[in-house]
């Protein structure tokens, strides 16, 4: 069974999902997707790894740079999987274009990747604030620029 527990941060609210020993969902309240992988059993309760999330939020908003990950279940397509995998190799404080995630996975649509990147279910953990467009610019975040613009501000202090 899906557990759900709330978080507040300097952002607004976040709901952290998490099933077995396993973070498997972080959503910014009200951003575009939220809990879009939850089904209708999932209940308010504690899990050890909102535990290790919160203390990597702390962290992070804190404005200093995690040195661990809490465990994550990453479920969705093997695509998106790949995708997933991909931002979390992107380092703190650095950003990439979808072009260039694209051609580190041998896949010829940047627009392919966006999609991946738009419906990542671990938001912030899962860096996918630091994709930007071929060009330098802002582009699409499930949180909205706004958001996103703060999120790499805190990553540069």
């Amino acid at each position: 069974m899906i557990l759900l527990w709330k978080y507040d941060s300097p952002l607004g609210g976040i709901t952290l999902a998490g099933e077995d020993d396993a973070l498997v969902g972080l959503w910014i309240d009200g951003q575009t997707h939220f809990a879009a992988t939850l089904g209708p059993d999932a209940a308010e309760g504690w899990l050890p790894v909102f535990g290790d999330a919160c203390r990597w939020l702390d962290i992070y908003f804190s404005g200093a740079e995690p040195d661990f990950t809490p465990r994550l279940d990453l479920r969705g397509t093997p695509f998106r999987r790949a995708v997933w995998q991909q931002l979390l190799a992107i380092p703190y404080g650095q950003t990439v274009s979808y072009g260039e995630l694209a051609r580190r996975l041998g896949c010829r649509s940047s627009r392919a990747v966006g999609g991946a990147v738009g419906h990542n279910p671990v938001s912030l953990i899962v860096p996918c604030h630091r994709v930007i467009g071929a060009d330098g610019r802002l582009t699409g975040y499930a949180g909205g620029l706004g958001l996103k613009s703060r999120l790499l501000e805190l990553e540069k202090r």
